[in-house]
C-alpha cells in the first residue's frame, strides 16, 4: 500500500519584516514570448535554481535562517520557490496570444486567464471533431463495398489500434511536464533531440499541410458531385474524358477554394476558431442522422431504387425508368434507356450485344438492415481501373464483344483497388488525435485531461467506424457500395441514402465539416512550422519564424498555401490521402519511439501521471505504424524516410547545438557504456592497434594555443579514427584558476574546430605542471577507451629557459610515458609543420630504424599518407649496419619484412663502422659537462645565479682566448668545427689508438678528466647526425628513434644535449619512443 507523501508547515517568526514577504507579483510570470531568435528553450526552469533577475535588490535580512543567507543569490527559499510555481502558467497554444497583441509594445502586459477547460470541451470534442472527417464521408462505404466487411473491419482495427497505442504513449509524455506551443512537435523534438525533432516537426508539418489539401479536395468534390454539378467549368459529353475534366474542375475550384481559406486564415483567426463549435455540430448532426437513418430501414427501407442490365449496374443521370420498352396507349415505345444502347429509338435499331441479351431489372439499393445482404458484402471485390460494377450471383448472358462498354452508362471502377490502396485512403480517417495534446495550455489540468479526453475520443470514434462498417455492409446493397460517386442513386451522396430525414443531412452536414477541417489545417499548419524555425534548428527556415505585429505566421501561411497548392493540383483525394497517411504515420512512429526509449532508459526525469504504459505497447505501436506506412504504399513510404532522412543529417550538420537532455543522448550514453565495458575486457589485439593519441599542449599567457601545428598534424596522423585527447596543464587551485581553466578550454576546442581534430579536451589545473602533466598521462580517457600514445612538442627554448625545469619536466614526462608502457612522439620545429590545407609535392618520409620499437616507425608513415596532405611522399626506409652486420643480407631481410608487412618503402642499409672518438666530440662533451656543473651550483636567487653564470661564463672565455687566440671570439666555446675535426682525425690516424688518444689529451688535459659514458654517447650522437643529415637533410619528414633518458637523473642536462646534438640540421623531425608492445603484424 502506498503512503501518501505528507508536508508539515513549520511556522518561524521573525521580528524583521523581510522585503521578500511581499513579492513583486509583476516579476512573478515574465512572459516568453520576448525569447531571442532561434531560442528554443523554454524557460520552464525560470522558478528555479540560478534565477536571480527577478529578485535583483531584494536582499535578505532575517536572523533565522542566517546559517543560508550567502546561498539566497543563487539558491531561493522554499517559500519563493512554491509562490513561483504557483503563479506559473503557460500561454494557450493555440492562437489567443496573437489575437491579443500588446498595445504599446509589450509595456501593458495583460493578464493571463486561468485556464478554464475540462476534458469534454478542452479535448474530447476537438479531437473527436479532428478524427472524423471527409474519408467517413465520401469514402467509407466504398472501402466497405471493395473491401468487404471483413477486409475493412481489419483495415479499420489495424488504424484504429495504431492511433490507440500512439495516443498511449503521448499520454505519457504529454503527462511528464509542462507541453508548451508546438504540442506533438515539442514533445518529439525534447524526448529525441533536435535532429529527430526537425524531421519529425517537419513531417508532421507537411502532414497536416496535405491534409488541408485533402479536406479542400473533399470540400470542392462535394460540392460539384452532389450540390451544385452544373457549376463544372470543364464538361464534356465522352463518359471516357469525364474523369480528366473532373479533375481540371477540382483544380480551379480547389485553387480558389484554398485561396480564400487562406486569406480568411490570414485576416483573422478568431473567426476560425469561433465557428469550430458549428463545424463540430455539423459532423455530430451527420453522425446521428446515419445511426437514425440505420433504424429506420429496420421498420421502413428509403426508396432508392437501381437498375442492373444483366448483373452490371447502370448509370441514372440520363434515364427515369428502368425499362427498355413501355406500352403507352398500347404502343410498345422506347424508353431513354434504350437510346443510350441502340442506334435510335425505334425497336428495330441495332443495340449493343449485351443489351440485347439480357433484360433490365430493379432492386432496392437500401434494401435494409434485415435484409441479410451482409452475407453478400462479406466479401472483397477488388477490380482493374474501368471493371464494371457488377452485382454478385445475379444472372446475365455475357456478350462476346465488350469493346464498347466504356462508352456505355455501366457504373466502373475510376482506379483499380487493392487491399493496401484502402489502408492507404482510410488511415487519415484516424488522424486528428494530437488535437488534444496541442491545446494543454487551454485545460484547467491538462496532465489528467489529455489521456482521458484522447483515449476516450479514440474509443468513441474506433466505435463508430466499426459499427459503420458493419452496419453499412448490412444495410446498402453491394453494387451501390461499390459506385463511388453514387451514379446509380441518381448522383446521391451513397452514406446520404441511409441517413434519415434526408440525403442533404450529411451532403451540408459533410460539407461544412470539410470547411472546417480544411480552415483548421491551414491555422494550425503555419503555427507548427513558426514553433520549429524559432526553435533555430533548421536554419533556412529561420525566415518563417517572424510574421506580423502581433506574431501571425505570415511567411509559414504563405509557404503552408503553396505546399497546399501541389495537393490540390494532383487534385485526387484517392491519390493524396496515401501521401499525408505517411506523413503522420512517421509521426506517430516516433512519439511511440521516444515513450519507449523513455522507458527503457529510466531516465530520472520519466515520471509520467498516466501510468497506464508500457515499452512494449509503445514498441507495438511503433512497429505498426512502420508496417502500415509499407502496406500502404512502400514507394511513399521510402520517399517520407528519405525526406526526414534528408532533414536529420542536415540538422546534425548544419543546426545549431541545443541540449534537450533527449532520449538519443541517453541511449548514446548507454551505448558507450557498454561498449567501454566490452572494451576492458581484454587489451586490443596487435591488428586492430592504432595510436590512440594524449596531445600535450602549450598555452601561451593568453590562454591561446603555443603550438596549432601540433593538432593540424594530429589530425593527419588520426584522420578523425580512435580517441584524441588533447590536454593541458595550468598552474595553481582550481579554485583561483577556474576562470581561466574554462577560458583555455574554450581556446583549445575552437582551435581543435579551427584544424578539423576531432576528440575531447581536458584541462587540468595543477600546483605544477609536472604533476599536472603526470596526472593527465596517467588518468585522461575512461576505462578500454585511454591512450597508448602521447604526442608532444620538443621545447625549443630549452637552452634559453632561465628556469630548468622546462627540461626537466620534458624528461620526467619521457620517463613518465615509458613507465605506463605508452608510445611517446615528439615533434620538433612543429611550427614548419605543413597544415591540412597544404599539399606536400613528391618527397619522402624518411625511417631511421635503429632499433627495434614494436613497429611504430614503420605504421606512422603509413598511417600519415592516408592523409592527402602527404598522399604524395614516399616511403623510406634506413637502418644502421655495424662491422659485423652483413648488410647485403640486412638489406634483403628488411625487403622481406616490408613486403609481408603490405608496406611499399624504399629500403637502404647505412654502414657505420668503429671510428676514433673525435676531438670535435671532446670539445662538444666539455662544453656540455661544464654547463651542466653550471647549472647545478645555481640554486641561489635570480640575481646571484646571474651573476654565478656571467662569472663562469667569463672564465671559459678567456682560457679558450689564451688556448686558441686565433679564434673569432663569437666561436668562443666552438673550439673543434666539423671541418677541423676531419682534418685532425685524418691526421691522427695510427695504429696505437692510445697514443692517438694521449695526444689529443695533450692537447686539452681537460678532456682527460671527462665522463667517458658521456663520451661515448655524444660521439654516437654526431655520428648519426652527420649520416641522418647527409641522407635526409631534404626530407619532408625524417622519423629516428628516440634514445631514452638515463637512469641516473644527475644526467638529464646532459641527455638534452645529446639529443639536440643529434637533431642538429634536421627540419621537420618526428622522435619516437615504442610502448613496449608491437604494434603492427604480417598476419591477417
Amino acid at each position: 500500500m502506498k503512503m501518501p507523501t505528507s508536508f508539515t508547515v513549520v511556522p518561524v517568526e521573525d521580528g524583521a519584516k523581510s522585503s521578500r514577504d511581499d513579492a513583486d507579483d509583476n516579476n512573478v510570470l515574465r512572459e516568453e514570448d520576448e525569447d531571442g531568435p532561434g531560442d528554443g528553450n523554454p524557460k520552464e526552469s525560470s522558478p528555479f535554481i540560478n534565477n536571480t533577475e527577478n529578485d535583483k535588490g531584494t536582499l535578505y535580512d532575517g536572523k533565522n535562517m542566517a546559517l543560508f543567507e550567502e546561498e539566497m543569490d543563487s539558491n531561493p527559499m522554499v517559500s519563493s520557490l512554491l509562490s513561483k510555481l504557483a503563479n506559473y502558467t503557460n500561454l494557450t497554444q493555440g492562437v489567443r496570444e496573437h489575437e491579443e497583441a500588446d498595445d504599446d509594445e509589450g509595456a501593458k502586459k495583460k493578464a493571463v486567464k486561468s485556464p478554464q477547460m475540462g476534458t469534454f470541451i478542452g479535448v474530447y470534442l476537438p479531437c473527436l471533431q479532428n478524427i472524423l472527417g471527409v474519408i467517413l464521408f465520401l469514402r467509407m462505404t466504398w472501402i466497405v463495398g471493395t473491401a468487404g466487411i471483413l477486409e475493412s473491419f481489419i483495415i479499420v482495427a489495424m488504424c484504429c489500434s495504431c492511433t490507440m497505442l500512439t495516443a498511449i504513449s503521448m499520454s505519457a509524455i504529454a503527462t511528464n511536464g509542462v507541453v508548451p506551443a508546438g504540442g506533438s512537435y515539442y514533445m518529439i523534438s525534447r524526448s529525441l533531440g533536435p535532429e529527430f525533432g526537425g524531421a519529425v516537426g517537419l513531417c508532421f508539418y507537411l502532414g497536416t499541410t496535405f491534409a488541408g489539401a485533402m479536406y479542400i479536395l473533399g470540400t470542392i468534390e462535394i460540392l460539384l458531385t452532389y450540390i451544385v454539378p452544373n457549376a463544372a467549368i470543364f464538361k464534356v459529353e465522352e463518359k471516357e474524358l469525364e474523369a480528366e475534366a473532373m479533375l481540371n474542375n477540382m483544380r480551379v475550384y480547389g485553387t480558389a477554394c484554398l485561396t480564400l481559406m487562406s486569406l480568411v486564415v490570414f485576416v483573422g483567426v478568431k473567426y476560425v476558431n469561433k465557428l469550430a463549435l458549428v463545424f463540430l455540430a455539423c459532423v455530430v448532426l451527420s453522425i446521428l442522422a446515419i445511426y437514425a437513418g440505420v433504424i429506420k430501414t429496420i421498420f421502413e427501407p428509403p426508396d432508392f431504387p437501381i437498375c442492373l442490365l444483366g448483373n452490371r449496374s447502370l448509370q441514372k443521370h440520363d434515364f427515369d425508368k428502368c425499362l427498355k420498352t413501355e406500352i403507352i396507349d398500347n404502343i410498345t415505345v422506347t424508353t431513354k434507356l434504350w437510346s443510350l444502347f441502340c442506334d435510335g429509338p425505334s425497336l428495330n435499331a441495332s443495340c449493343n450485344e449485351y443489351f440485347r441479351e439480357n433484360e433490365v431489372t430493379e432492386v432496392q439499393g437500401i434494401p435494409g438492415l434485415m435484409s441479410g445482404v451482409i452475407s453478400e458484402n462479406m466479401w472483397s471485390t477488388y477490380g482493374a481501373a474501368g471493371m464494371l460494377v457488377e452485382k454478385i450471383n445475379f444472372p446475365s448472358k455475357p456478350a462476346t464483344n465488350t469493346s464498347q462498354d466504356m462508352y456505355m452508362p455501366y457504373v466502373s471502377n475510376d482506379i483499380a483497388t487493392f487491399f493496401t490502396l484502402l489502408v492507404g485512403i482510410y488511415f487519415p480517417s484516424v488522424t486528428g488525435i494530437m488535437a488534444g495534446s496541442n491545446r494543454s495550455g487551454d485545460l484547467r489540468d491538462a496532465q489528467k485531461s489529455i489521456p482521458i479526453g484522447t483515449i476516450l475520443a479514440i474509443a468513441t470514434t474506433t466505435f463508430i467506424y466499426l459499427s459503420c462498417v458493419v452496419l453499412f455492409g448490412a444495410c446498402i446493397e453491394g453494387t451501390v457500395l461499390r459506385d463511388k460517386f453514387g451514379d446509380s442513386v441518381k448522383g446521391n451522396l451513397v452514406i446520404g441514402t441511409l441517413s434519415w430525414p434526408s440525403p442533404w443531412v450529411i451532403v451540408i452536414g459533410s460539407f461544412f465539416s470539410c470547411c472546417g477541417a480544411g480552415l483548421q489545417s491551414l491555422t494550425g499548419a503555419p503555427r507548427l512550422l513558426q514553433a520549429i524555425a524559432r526553435d533555430g534548428i533548421v536554419p533556412f527556415l529561420e525566415v518563417f519564424g517572424h510574421g506580423k505585429a502581433n506574431g501571425e505566421p505570415t511567411w509559414a501561411l504563405l509557404l503552408t498555401g503553396l505546399i497546399c497548392e501541389t495537393g490540390i493540383l494532383i487534385a485526387s483525394l484517392d491519390a493524396v490521402a496515401p501521401i499525408l497517411s505517411m506523413f503522420f504515420l512517421m509521426c506517430y512512429l516516433f512519439v511511440n519511439l521516444a515513450c519507449a526509449l523513455q522507458t527503457l532508459l529510466r531516465t530520472p526525469n520519466w515520471r509520467p501521471r498516466f501510468k497506464f504504459y508500457h515499452w512494449a505497447l509503445s514498441f507495438l505501436g511503433m512497429s505498426l505504424c512502420l508496417a502500415l506506412m509499407f502496406i500502404s504504399s512502400w514507394y511513399y513510404a521510402l520517399v517520407a524516410m528519405l525526406i526526414a532522412g534528408c532533414i536529420y543529417k542536415y540538422i546534425e550538420y548544419r543546426g545549431a547545438e541545443k541540449e534537450w537532455g533527449d532520449g538519443i543522448r541517453g541511449i548514446s550514453l548507454n551505448a558507450a557504456r557498454y561498449a567501454l565495458m566490452r572494451l576492458e575486457e581484454a587489451p586490443p589485439h596487435t591488428k586492430n592497434w592504432r595510436p590512440q593519441l594524449l596531445v600535450l599542449l602549450n598555452l601561451d599567457s593568453e590562454m591561446c594555443v603555443k603550438h596549432p601545428r601540433l593538432l593540424s598534424f594530429t589530425t593527419q596522423l588520426k584522420a578523425g579514427k580512435g580517441l584524441t585527447i588533447v590536454g593541458s596543464v595550468l598552474e595553481g587551485t582550481y579554485l583561483t584558476k577556474e576562470t581561466e581553466s574554462k577560458k583555455a578550454e574554450t581556446n583549445i576546442k575552437s582551435s581543435m574546430s579551427a584544424e578539423k581534430t576531432k576528440g575531447f579536451c581536458h584541462v587540468v589545473v595543477s600546483s605544477n605542471l609536472r604533476d599536472g602533466f603526470s596526472h593527465l598521462i596517467q588518468s585522461a580517457g575512461l576505462g578500454g577507451m585511454k591512450h597508448n600514445c602521447v604526442l608532444m612538442a620538443w621545447p625549443g627554448m630549452w637552452k634559453q629557459a632561465n628556469d630548468a625545469q622546462c627540461w626537466r619536466n620534458f624528461i620526467e614526462t619521457v620517463r613518465e610515458t615509458t613507465a605506463a608502457h605508452q608510445a611517446l612522439l615528439v615533434a620538433k620545429n612543429v611550427d614548419s609543420f605543413p597544415t591540412n590545407q597544404d599539399r606536400l609535392g613528391e618527397g619522402t618520409i624518411d625511417v631511421w630504424w635503429i632499433v627495434h620499437d614494436g613497429g611504430m616507425l614503420m605504421l606512422l608513415p603509413f598511417l600519415l599518407r592516408q592523409h592527402k596532405v602527404w598522399r604524395k611522399c614516399k616511403m623510406r626506409i634506413f637502418t644502421v649496419a655495424q662491422m659485423d652486420d652483413n648488410s647485403i643480407q640486412m638489406k634483403k631481410d628488411l625487403q622481406m619484412f616490408l613486403y609481408h608487412l603490405r608496406l611499399d618503402a624504399e629500403v637502404e642499409v647505412v654502414e657505420m663502422h668503429d671510428s676514433d672518438i673525435s676531438a670535435f666530440t671532446y670539445e662538444k662533451t666539455l662544453v656540455m659537462e661544464q654547463r651542466s656543473q653550471m647549472l647545478k651550483q645555481m640554486q641561489l636567487s635570480r640575481t646571484e645565479r646571474e651573476r654565478e653564470a656571467q662569472l663562469i661564463h667569463d672564465r671559459n672565455t678567456a682560457s679558450h682566448a689564451a688556448m686558441n687566440s686565433d679564434l673569432t671570439p663569437d666561436r668562443v666555446h666552438m673550439t673543434w668545427t666539423k671541418e677541423k675535426f676531419f682534418t685532425e682525425r685524418n691526421r691522427n690516424r695510427e695504429p696505437n689508438t692510445n697514443m692517438a688518444v694521449r695526444d689529443l689529451f695533450n692537447m686539452r688535459p681537460e678532456w682527460e678528466s671527462l665522463n667517458q659514458s658521456n663520451v661515448r654517447r655524444m660521439h654516437t650522437a654526431v655520428k648519426l647526425n652527420e649520416v641522418v643529415v647527409n641522407k635526409s637533410q631534404g626530407a619532408h619528414l625524417v622519423l629516428l628513434n628516440m634514445p631514452g633518458p638515463p637512469k641516473n637523473r644527475g644526467g638529464d642536462e646532459n641527455y638534452m644535449e645529446f639529443l639536440e646534438v643529434l637533431l642538429e640540421g634536421l627540419n621537420r623531425v618526428l622522435l619516437v619512443r615504442g610502448g613496449g608492445r608491437e604494434v603492427i603484424t604480417i598476419y591477417s
